[in-house]
């Protein structure tokens, strides 16, 4: 889904259990909106459970297409064998995630973003002031 100001994919991944040599597939859906130009929201759909959802710069998925981007809870990086896939690691408390998301789809749903706000033009979007007041509690 396209308007103006947002943008939405869905998508299957894999999730990729290394330790026990299992994989499961899902269904994520990505989500993209002008008022939030930095970020881009990633959510699994873990069939009858409540949707787990992500923050990730769009900046980080981005980079991943091409190479391993991110050093914290965020890692992504492209298939080194040729598969049309990145690879998405995730960290938190609760333990470690790694998806497989097919590279096309991913790419595709990026260069549309673009089309709402170009890359590199993100503070232009960014109305500070609303930004303070909400921080502060006063909005």
């Amino acid at each position: 889904m396209y308007s103006s100001t947002t943008l939405s994919a869905d998508f299957p991944v894999r999730l990729v259990v290394l330790e026990q040599q299992l994989a499961a597939d899902l269904m994520a859906s990505l989500y993209y909106t002008a008022a939030d130009p930095y970020a881009v929201r990633l959510a699994f759909h873990p069939g009858l459970y409540a949707p787990v959802e992500w923050v990730i710069a769009r900046e980080l998925l981005t980079g991943g297409l091409d190479s391993l981007t991110g050093d914290g809870d965020v890692r992504v990086w492209p298939s080194e064998d040729g598969e049309p896939v990145i690879y998405i690691a995730l960290t938190s408390p609760s333990g470690d995630a790694l998806f497989e998301a097919p590279h096309d789809a991913v790419a595709d749903f990026l260069r549309n973003t673009a089309r709402i706000v170009p890359l590199g033009g993100e503070s232009a979007f960014v109305n500070i002031d609303a930004e303070l007041a909400d921080l502060l509690g006063c909005a």
